[in-house]
């Protein structure tokens, strides 16, 4: 009998609770390899843009359409998010339950805070510039590939929901320890998704 098992049987939770079961190990290994799938078709996504945001047609280029500072403070905000997951997964290696749910509480306000922009900035696209899915090829890679990305952050705050929800009925075991641990590895994933959205779709947009 593992150290880690034995402590699990007396009542005791490991120092990483998400490693203590044989369970817990295949779903972060299994995780991710659907990274890994995942890092494939957005990489594909970002190809098929840069291929074709220049294909303008009669509608707003880039560097017309896009405002960098709202588009920064969202960046932050996700960005911080990640840092907030990170602290909540020290909250679980510390056995910390209230601090646990209230890190991953304030990273599913600031994933709000983020879609909130996206779609206010999507809305000023449509409703002020013309600029809808079907102006352009470029158009359509922009909302396919940064549209994707959100619909994967909604996917990710109703998760991390519906996890608090669970730490607060079942607590903290060897059973809830890796599916916040394996949503923590997707909060950050998306996160470093954004990062290169940033970069390749936004700045590189605004300077050519």
């Amino acid at each position: 009998m593992t150290s880690a098992h034995a402590e699990h049987v007396n009542g005791k939770l490991p120092h990483e609770p998400e490693k203590a079961t044989l369970e817990g190990r295949n779903k972060t290994l299994g995780f991710w390899l659907f990274l890994g799938g995942e890092a494939v078709l957005f990489g594909t996504l970002f190809a098929t843009f840069l291929a074709l945001r220049n294909q303008n047609a009669d509608g707003p280029t880039a560097a017309e359409l896009f405002s960098l500072p709202i588009t920064a403070v969202a960046t932050l905000i996700l960005l911080v998010s990640s840092l907030t997951s990170v602290f909540a997964i020290q909250a679980m290696h510390r056995h910390n339950l209230k601090s646990l749910k209230t890190w991953l509480i304030v990273t599913v306000v600031l994933g709000l805070g983020f879609l909130g922009l996206e779609i206010y900035e999507f809305y000023e696209y449509v409703a002020h510039e013309s600029f809808g899915m079907t102006t352009s090829a470029f158009s359509s890679a922009f909302y396919t590939l940064v549209g994707f990305h959100g619909a994967h952050v909604a996917f990710g705050v109703v998760w991390i929901s519906l996890l608090i929800g669970q730490l607060f009925t079942k607590g903290l075991t060897v059973v809830t320890a890796p599916k916040v641990y394996v949503s923590a590895m997707y909060w950050h994933f998306i996160d470093v998704v954004w990062v290169f959205i940033f970069s390749v779709v936004y700045l590189l947009g605004k300077v050519g």
